[in-house]
């Protein structure tokens, strides 16, 4: 029987940042996901890295500080994944005085050390380079920064490099019931194995309560509020790089973003659950939300049947008891039970994307009594795998001089998703069939070696977006060169 110290449940962006964090403090780790890694919400995100600018008004201030400390660590730590962004929020009168504006973004530059962004400042809609795509009346605004990211390339990266400090990953293995016995757990999983552990930690998302409860057995008082968030894609509807924050007339705010080279991804809804879904999807009245929000600011307003795409995610929100889903806590809660100080069970409820590696780090210093002998801090300074460089745009055009004379998309493609990686995902330059959308057989072969894909979705649509510039014959090309 295979013994661990740590046992994770759950490979969204919780569970595979505690793996990494625990395998480089010496602790021998088991990572088990049912599923795909970032197969649910942690691949259903806004896309963002940022400290959340509307909390403020909820008086988050401590958890908008944390996220806004944890932004300038990832553009550090994640600089092939993480990338900066500038912002801009169209004044309405109407929604929100001038004011109050300038003193939540003056908050927002100052609540926490900011080195690589520049700050917030008025700006003009009526002239380059923020007037594209605009009604005319919409004339004043503000810019700030913030942060782009791959969410499920980051969830990768993270989950290797937990491989890599020597943390064992199995997908499409489940948990399936785990007991205490002489100060250990010992787990059942769905491939068969029985494996003991000296401690669990259960990060499994909206499904955290359940494996708790029936799962583990233990009783808890804590509880979850789930919420989906929507998110639809069209074809690009605006000229730049920058975002659009978008106030709305229910006091909530939608992101438009430039989503690769010819989209933009618009989000968020919050829409309250009553159950876990095991496959959430936007309902049209979301999309028709979307599609509405968006229009009250562009000056040819998107329409539903223009969405290329649509997708949700189920936010595990920490149930505080507030009203609404829109004012629940975006913080996190990590509850430890055991028995008799021994077989202690951690419990992830709530949290959000940018906070994942303090996250991670909080939840080890939870876990520090049980394991006298484990390591310092340390993912705050570290390289993701891809990110070990000093200079990104000086490692891209090497990689791309190296590989001259190949299709542009592919290398952009490669160095978007492994950035210092990408020469070991291409190695000799025969890259055997392109698929399209600069996804090629050489790719594909390496996320099924060293990434855990299993299924053409896996490829598609966590580990590349390849799926959204495909058509359906190369989308079936893809499937059969897996199948085979």
């Amino acid at each position: 029987m295979n013994s661990y110290d740590l046992l994770v449940i759950g490979g969204g962006i919780n569970g595979a940042g505690i793996a990494r964090d625990a395998a480089g403090r010496a602790l021998s780790v088991l990572l088990v996901e049912r599923g795909d890694l970032a197969g649910a919400t942690s691949s259903s995100s806004s896309k963002l890295i940022h400290g959340g600018l509307r909390y403020l008004e909820q008086y988050e201030f401590r958890l908008v500080a944390e996220s806004l400390a944890e932004r300038e660590i990832l553009l550090r730590v994640a600089a092939h994944l993480v990338w900066p962004a500038r912002f801009v929020m169209p004044h309405v009168a109407e929604l929100r005085p001038r004011w109050m504006i300038r003193l939540g973004l003056f908050l927002y530059d100052h609540l926490a050390r900011r080195s690589l962004l520049p700050g917030s400042k008025a700006i003009r809609l009526d002239r380059p380079p923020y007037a594209s795509g605009l009604r005319k009346e919409l004339t004043h605004g503000f810019v700030y920064s913030d942060c782009r990211v791959d969410d499920a390339r980051l969830v990768i990266a993270n989950a290797c490099d937990a491989a890599a400090h020597g943390a064992r990953v199995l997908v499409g293995t489940e948990c399936r019931s785990a007991r205490r016995i002489e100060g250990r757990w010992r787990a059942e999983l769905s491939n068969g194995e029985t494996v003991e552990a000296r401690a669990i930690v259960n990060a499994a998302g909206p499904w955290v309560k359940r494996v708790l409860n029936e799962r583990l057995r233990q009783p808890s008082d804590d509880s979850v509020r789930l919420v989906k968030g929507s998110h639809i894609v069209l074809p690009r509807l605006y000229e730049g790089e920058h975002a659009f924050i978008l106030q709305n007339d229910d006091r909530r705010v939608v992101f438009m973003i430039p989503y690769h080279e010819n989209y933009t991804l618009i989000g968020t809804t919050d829409v309250p659950l009553e159950h876990e879904a095991e496959s959430a999807q936007p309902s049209l009245e979301e999309v028709d939300y979307l599609c509405r929000a968006a229009g009250r600011y562009l000056a040819t307003a998107p329409r539903p049947s223009d969405v290329v795409w649509r997708y949700a995610g189920v936010r595990p929100l920490y149930d505080d008891g507030s009203p609404d889903a829109s004012s629940v806590t975006r913080d996190y809660t990590l509850r430890v039970d055991d028995e008799a100080g021994g077989a202690p069970v951690l419990s992830v409820f709530g949290g959000k994307l940018t906070t994942y590696r303090g996250l991670a780090e909080h939840a080890m210093q939870k876990l520090a009594p049980y394991f006298a002998a484990m390591k310092g801090p340390w993912t705050s300074r570290a390289p993701l795998p891809g990110s070990e460089f000093e200079d990104r745009e000086r490692a891209q055009s090497e990689f791309f001089l190296r590989y001259r004379g190949a299709p542009s998309e592919v290398l952009r493609g490669v160095f978007r998703r492994h950035g210092s990686r990408a020469a070991e995902v291409l190695g000799d330059g025969d890259f055997g069939e392109h698929y399209g959308a600069g996804l090629t057989e050489r790719e594909l072969r390496y996320f099924v070696q060293h990434e855990w894909a299993r299924t053409p979705e896996d490829v598609l649509w966590r580990r590349t977006k390849a799926g959204l510039a495909m058509n359906e014959t190369q989308r079936a090309r893809v499937a059969a060169a897996m199948a085979r």
